[in-house]
């Protein structure tokens, strides 16, 4: 006897919540979680054992970056025809092996560049990008609170990867650290994902979500699509900027690197409690108003940073911007999927995630450039919060959203193989 649809999205037995679990684990190993919040806490190790400077550390996170933003969509077109564990097992895999690599790194700078492209090039095929497929297949009336709950990951790496990777750093050395992290990923996170992500074997069916909503190229004609692509642009500028520099330059002013990792660590609780809160209210109010407000909210927090001179301060402006960026996270995949659908979803997903991974590129360029030719980042980080209010602004012109959700087919159960992709095991 079949369930309603949001009875049976709201059951604990309910199979969706079990790949979001197994999504969160895997966002939780994976290169917006892992790599992005350990940038920071490497980058001084690694200019003090080859005599690197900031700017030329920060520009493999740039490589990495661009990287990304040429095989997004890629990663998307393969995500929406074969579905997503035939996409993330291998791109987990990759990725583990590569970051675990990095304990190899010689003095030559080409190498470390080499290293962070092979990352950039499966990074996203780790990260919400796969992982907001499978879950939007299962989830409709509590998409947003299931999509909140996959990027606690992230959040819970940002408090968690800062203080253990310079832990191992400051007991094993950094190349332990690389090897130790890498390690986790392949042990922990690679039969997690494998295991338990589906996509709901209903979605491939014709009246299934997958096939309803627009094509990739029709998606590009939408006002709605581009102000989204100009919002992560900017924000990604801004919040890319303060994640991989905020340990130096908290370090730079007196805070010691122990305590500088708290503040990183900090920027992860308020990033949790922002999602969590922004799932919630964007099953229940007009999403761009809640990004705006979100936005606004980070920016107030790079404002904060510019003048910090204490750890108190900066833990402030680190919590400011999680809190903010970290909910804007929830907000992009939600309105992409109620403006165009999941017929390619994963595309426009990845396409907008090539305007912030470019975006993302640049920002930690840009800080460590102001530190080489001035030996301080105060300047740049009032640039980087005007840029940040320009965003939320942004948020405010999208249209507003269909009137009539979309209907998602009644959920399957996991039993016999329906598509490409395996069913899950039997609940309980």
């Amino acid at each position: 006897m079949s369930e309603s649809r949001d009875s049976g999205e709201g059951s604990a037995g309910y199979p969706g919540w079990r790949v979001v679990f197994a999504s969160s684990v895997g966002v939780l190993t994976g290169f917006a979680s892992l790599l992005v919040y350990t940038f920071g806490i490497f980058l001084k190790p690694l200019s003090a054992e080859f005599g690197w400077s900031r700017e030329a550390v920060s520009m493999a996170f740039g490589f990495a970056a661009m990287t990304v933003a040429v095989c997004s969509p890629l990663l998307g077109r393969l995500l929406d025809r074969y579905g997503p564990r035939r996409v993330i097992v291998p791109c987990v895999t990759v990725f583990g092996l590569a970051f675990a690599a990095l304990s190899q790194l010689s003095p030559r700078l080409w190498h470390l560049y080499a290293m962070f492209v092979l990352i950039g090039a499966v990074g996203n095929g780790t990260a919400m990008l796969a992982y907001a497929r499978a879950i939007s297949s299962w989830f409709d009336q509590r998409r947003g609170l299931a999509l909140a709950m996959m990027l606690t990951g992230g959040t819970v790496g940002a408090v968690a990867w800062p203080p253990a990777a310079q832990a191992l750093i400051l007991h094993f050395g950094w190349r332990w650290a690389f090897a130790v992290l890498g390690g986790l990923v392949l042990l922990v996170g690679l039969p997690t994902v494998a295991f338990m992500v589906r996509e709901n074997p209903a979605s491939r069916k014709p009246a299934g979500d997958a096939q309803t909503g627009v094509e990739w190229s029709e998606g590009l004609k939408s006002r709605a699509f581009w102000i989204l692509a100009v919002v992560l642009f900017l924000a990604s500028i801004s919040q890319n900027g303060m994640i991989t520099h905020l340990p130096a330059l908290l370090t730079d002013r007196g805070v010691d690197s122990g305590r500088a990792a708290l503040a990183v660590s900090a920027m992860g609780f308020a990033a949790f409690a922002g999602r969590m809160i922004t799932g919630w209210l964007l099953d229940r109010f007009a999403a761009p108003k809640v990004g705006f407000v979100l936005l606004a909210m980070a920016a107030g927090g790079v404002f904060v940073l510019a003048g910090a001179r204490t750890l108190e301060t900066g833990i402030v402006a680190a919590a400011l911007i999680g809190f903010g960026m970290g909910g804007e996270a929830d907000v992009t995949p939600f309105l992409l999927s109620r403006y165009f659908g999941l017929r390619s979803f994963s595309t426009l997903y990845g396409l907008t995630w090539t305007s912030y991974a470019i975006a993302g590129a640049i920002g930690p360029i840009l800080m460590g450039r102001a530190f080489d030719s001035a030996s301080s980042y105060g300047g740049m980080i009032m640039k980087l919060a005007v840029l940040t209010v320009g965003a939320a602004a942004l948020m405010l012109f999208l249209p507003a959203l269909p009137e009539s959700l979309e209907k998602r087919p009644e959920p399957v159960l996991p039993g016999p193989l329906l598509t490409a992709e395996e069913p899950l095991p039997p609940v309980g």
